[in-house]
């Protein structure tokens, strides 16, 4: 009766993780789109920093400012502002390391790492005397760049750059962020709920991060989606989720 209970749970466990590895080997591999469904006209450009290929965008003409995205989302959460700020500013705006369309390298993705990355760009593309401005981790990025002095950054626009709760303050978007959320941070259960991902749950979870769901552009949240099907990608998200406490901890610089 034992052994019998014995390899019932076991089949149970181990199938859903056989399920969501077989839905993962079966995924499509997203097309990278040559031009911004938004402004078809902007460049996309591309730059080599630390062996790692960024997406990037300049627009505009005046004195710099550079827009830096939250966690899981990308340069194009930007595409409203962007037009009419580049009336005033020479405008970046980029996608970090594992995000959008940017590389998906396999290391730790710790406040350290977009710090220096983006510290990096900021001195791979000479800007000098900019303003860096951005929301929850692209707020928290800016000012630890200004804590160390770096050169580039003249003056920063931080918002909601603190609300971290410890690593789990997306779990308080609604009841399917917390769910996948609280279960990502569980080793195997964690790869497991990522690669059973479908644009219905990420939808709802994004829906929960904003005041008006309907501000969301169908073709932002159609991207996003597709970004996450990348190789890879999910394995970098959860290294950022599980490393999430330590933007609370960067604080203290």
């Amino acid at each position: 009766m034992n052994t019998t209970l014995l390899i019932v749970a076991v089949i149970v466990i181990a199938a859903p993780v056989l399920v969501s590895l077989l839905i993962e080997a079966m995924r499509t591999e997203p097309d990278r789109p040559a031009a911004l469904s938004w402004a078809p006209d902007l460049p996309v450009q591309y730059t080599l920093i630390d062996g790692v290929r960024l997406r990037y965008v300049k627009t505009g003409d005046g004195p710099p400012l550079v827009l830096l995205h939250t966690l899981r989302t990308q340069l194009d959460i930007f595409q409203k502002l962007i037009p009419e700020l580049a009336k005033t500013f020479m405008v970046y705006a980029l996608d970090y390391p594992g995000h959008g369309w940017s590389d998906i390298p396999a290391t730790d993705y710790t406040p350290a790492f977009f710090v220096d990355i983006i510290g990096k760009f900021l001195d791979e593309q000479r800007i000098e005397n900019a303003t860096l401005a951005g929301v929850s981790i692209g707020g928290m990025i800016p000012l630890l760049l200004a804590a160390r002095r770096h050169p580039g950054v003249a003056r920063v626009v931080a918002i909601n750059s603190y609300d971290y709760a410890k690593g789990r303050g997306i779990t308080r978007a609604n009841l399917v962020a917390w769910l996948v959320f609280t279960l990502a941070r569980i080793p195997i259960l964690g790869e497991t709920v990522m690669r059973f991902r479908n644009p219905l749950v990420e939808c709802k979870i994004m829906e929960g991060g904003v005041a008006e769901p309907d501000a969301l552009p169908e073709s932002f949240v159609h991207e996003t989606y597709a970004v996450g099907c990348r190789r890879g990608h999910y394995r970098a998200f959860l290294n950022l989720i599980r490393n999430a406490h330590k933007w609370d901890e960067a604080r203290a610089e």
